[in-house]
């Protein structure tokens, strides 16, 4: 008799601890977020110092998950629906990637803003909302993908306006800033930039619900609004 674990018992088994992955690498970038948004509110070297050493870490977890995704893909050869959930596996890493990338880039303006000594307490505080709503985002995104909950995931894509109004809402504020002092101009492009980083984080959080949509449904909403609406409407 043969002893061995049956052939889709560890396919289970690969998927279930590559998932685990996915949604450790998505627990390190929603801490750098938290943490480079601290740094740069509070202008903290040591926060901005730990984001950007996490950075590390997550371009790590990224480049090991992909290669257990191509062992995987390899060795079991998977179909349908089995190898839809790798395909957006791999696409979800590398959003996360990104997220943790824009995380690092918000940190290392802190760090150049302490290391300037030039303040810059204006309109950070306008700047939180925005990053709770991308932090929110996202962990609802890795909770849809551990589930696999589509309704969640359309959810997360419909509600995505939330930190785009944001950020429309703070450009505003940027130009009645300015247009009072134009000495804030080189300040409030730099908070620009950081808006700018959040609304991105925001929208691979939205990317990362479209892969759950994929992996359930079959279909690709990305850029296909009616796609997405038949999706949603069916729900």
């Amino acid at each position: 008799m043969d002893d061995k674990p049956h052939l889709s018992t560890q396919f289970d088994a690969e998927i279930n601890a590559v998932s685990t992955r996915v949604l450790e690498m998505g627990g390190q970038v929603e801490s750098q977020l938290a943490q480079a948004i601290y740094a740069l509110r509070h202008l903290d070297i040591e926060a901005a110092r730990n984001v950007l050493q996490v950075e590390k870490r997550v371009n790590q977890m990224e480049v090991d998950i992909d290669a257990e995704i191509t062992q995987i893909i390899a060795k079991r050869q998977p179909t349908a629906r089995d190898l839809r959930l790798l395909v957006a596996i791999s696409k979800t890493i590398a959003n996360l990637e990104r997220a943790g990338d824009e995380a690092a880039r918000i940190a290392r303006m802190a760090r150049d803003i302490v290391a300037s000594g030039v303040p810059m307490s204006i309109g950070i505080s306008d700047l939180q909302h925005g990053s709770d709503l991308a932090i929110e985002q996202l962990r609802k995104s890795l909770d849809a993908f551990a589930r696999l909950d589509e309704k969640a995931a359309v959810d997360i894509v419909e509600s995505d306006f939330r930190i785009d109004d944001e950020f429309e809402g703070f450009t505003r504020k940027v130009i009645t800033y300015v247009m009072e002092d134009p000495r804030a101009i080189s300040t409030m492009l730099d908070l620009m930039f950081v808006a700018k980083a959040i609304e991105r984080i925001g929208d691979h959080a939205k990317n990362i619900a479209e892969f759950v949509i994929y992996i359930v449904r079959g279909a690709d909403v990305r850029h296909n609004k009616q796609a997405f609406r038949e999706v949603a409407d069916s729900l």
